[in-house]
This record gives C-alpha cells, sequence and structure tokens, in this order.
C-alpha cells in the first residue's frame, strides 16, 4: 500500500480509530492519522438531527443543528426547504405557502392568506383585514384606499353608496 511517498503492507495500514487494517478499502486523512470510512464517520462527520446518519457531503444548519438536505423539510406539507424561503414557528420550519395558510391573517375581501412578502400592504379595520387591492366598496368597486368609507353591518360602502341606502 502506498500513500503519500510511504509504504505499508496491506495488514500494517491501519484505522487510528479501531485499528483494522484498511488494506485496499477507501480511507479519510484526517492531521496525521488515516481512517476507514465507518470511524471518520462515527468520529467527525456530523449526524443529521433528524435521521441519525452522518452527513458525508452538503448538509444544512438550522438552530445550530446539521441536517442533510433531504431531511430538512416543512414540518407540515414535507416539502424540501432548502434553496428556499422559509419561516419558523415555535422552533419548527414552514415554507412559506404553509405558514402563511396556517397562521397568517385572512383578508376579508378574498380569504387568502395576507403575507408581507414583497411589501405587501394591506387595511386593518375592527379586527379585520383586506389587502389593499381588496378593501372596495361591495356596491359600486371603487378603491377605498386612502378614502373615507362606511359600514353597513359587516360591509364596506364608499360614502357615495353609502349615502343612497
Amino acid at each position: 500500500m502506498e500513500y503519500k511517498g510511504n509504504s505499508w503492507h496491506e495488514t500494517c495500514f491501519l484505522c487510528h480509530r479501531c485499528q483494522q487494517p484498511i488494506g485496499t478499502k477507501s480511507f479519510i486523512p484526517k492531521d496525521n492519522g488515516y481512517f476507514c470510512v465507518a470511524c471518520f464517520e462515527k468520529q467527525f462527520a456530523y449526524q443529521c438531527c433528524a435521521c441519525k446518519k452522518s452527513i458525508t457531503t452538503g448538509g444544512v444548519t438550522y438552530q445550530d443543528k446539521p441536517w442533510h438536505r433531504e431531511c430538512f423539510l416543512c414540518i407540515s406539507c414535507k416539502k424540501q426547504l432548502p434553496g428556499q424561503r422559509f419561516t419558523s414557528r415555535e422552533n419548527y420550519p414552514y415554507c412559506l405557502e404553509c405558514f402563511s395558510n396556517l397562521y397568517a391573517k385572512k383578508c376579508v375581501g378574498c380569504t387568502k392568506p395576507i403575507t408581507s412578502l414583497a411589501g405587501a400592504k394591506y387595511i386593518s379595520f375592527e379586527e379585520r383585514q383586506w389587502h389593499s387591492e381588496c378593501f372596495t366598496c361591495l356596491q359600486c368597486s371603487v378603491s377605498l384606499v386612502g378614502r373615507g368609507f362606511l359600514t353597513q353591518r359587516d360591509n364596506i360602502l364608499c360614502t357615495d353608496c353609502g349615502r343612497e341606502k
């Protein structure tokens, strides 16, 4: 066995951890030692906090814990999160779609989640929220953003339509 200008008998080239002959099998040099793959993974490789297996290439860190890229998933839909925007709640990771559907305020006009993506603006009035584009008069559909409006039970009306009633 030859490596970096040194020669060993196959039975003398030993793993520094388990002391078993490496022979012609794969090994990993570390500092001044040589390790069989299994020992290197046990001693030096990070263990994925989800599957508990060694992370040998790549991986991601979330909340100071190592994960395989394929193990770092949205807690709700199980979609892989590496490479996309995500958020967390109570230390659990969520893709933005699941987080919005589960926790975001809902627009009274369209019932879709109100998110702050791309700086989306919304209107809030008496515990209700609307996307800016959904804040319109129930009767004539004119935008009420920056304008006066009247309420009629749960409905909102522009001042012109409100006076007609």
